[in-house]
């Protein structure tokens, strides 16, 4: 039986990963855990895009890609942000590979609506072969979210969206969300455990505000028919103490038989 854990890296957190973070990686990879890493990057990509003076605007919380955008988005993420992911796992110990959606055909994906957001997509169909070969060899795949379509084009897809996917395709155990934060506070104490029902509460009674809500939000939308509960966790400090993670439990609320 395969031990397989999706970690997904909010661009918040990537450059701020902790030697604590790598430490962790590497003692769960001791206990028998294969781990799959999905990246974001919307901060560096907004920042690249200024730099370049390339105008973008939102839509519903969605950036429209137009082929200019799509062309800085792949730079940051498939270049600079994944081989800066993979230099620091090397750099830990950790035998690691950058590869993209496009790679292999790793992520098939569709327009989730041209007219509206230009060149972004929502994942069809992973195809995980390249994933296994990369963890039954002993090496840590760092996936970029660029993904093509069945005619080969290239398309924007959310990473939250893809590390769904990914943990989908490969029956992985668990779903983690690495981001700056230990997980969700109340009262200044960490929740272990939480249902998108009491998070929408917390929301409401500004409990969970500002940055916190689109960690939520995200989490949230991972869960699945097929991943019932995922786990928003620390990229700049220790998330595993005595084989527990250290973090907040997110789980689906499932209908009593």
């Amino acid at each position: 039986m395969k031990k397989i854990i999706v970690f997904k890296c909010g661009g918040s957190v990537i450059r701020q990963l902790s030697a604590s973070f790598f430490a962790n990686l590497r003692e769960l990879i001791e206990q028998g855990w294969k781990i799959v890493i999905v990246h974001g990057g919307g901060p560096e990509i907004s920042s690249m895009l200024s730099r370049l003076n390339i105008e973008t605007e939102f839509s519903q919380g969605q950036r429209k890609t137009t082929n200019a955008v799509l062309e800085v988005t792949e730079m940051v993420l498939t270049g600079s942000i994944n081989k800066f992911i993979v230099s620091e796992l090397i750099k830990h110990g950790l035998d690691a590979v950058g590869i993209s959606g496009v790679d292999g055909q790793l992520l098939l994906a569709d327009y989730l609506n041209e007219k509206e957001y230009g060149q972004v997509g929502r994942v069809k169909k992973v195809n995980s072969e390249i994933i296994d070969i990369a963890l039954n060899n002993g090496f840590i795949p760092v996936i970029s979210p660029i993904s093509l379509t069945e005619t080969g084009e290239k398309l924007n897809v959310n990473a939250d969206l893809v590390a769904s996917a990914v943990a989908d395709a490969l029956h992985a155990d668990q779903l983690l969300f690495v981001t700056d934060v230990k997980g969700i506070l109340k009262d200044g104490n960490l929740l272990s455990s939480t249902t998108p029902e009491e998070l929408e509460i917390l929301i409401v009674n500004g409990v969970v505000s500002g940055g916190m809500i689109p960690k939520v939000r995200a989490a949230i939308a991972a869960l699945s028919n097929d991943i019932n509960e995922v786990m928003i966790i620390s990229g700049k400090a220790s998330f595993l103490t005595k084989k527990m993670f250290i973090g907040t439990k997110i789980k689906r609320q499932l209908e009593g038989v």
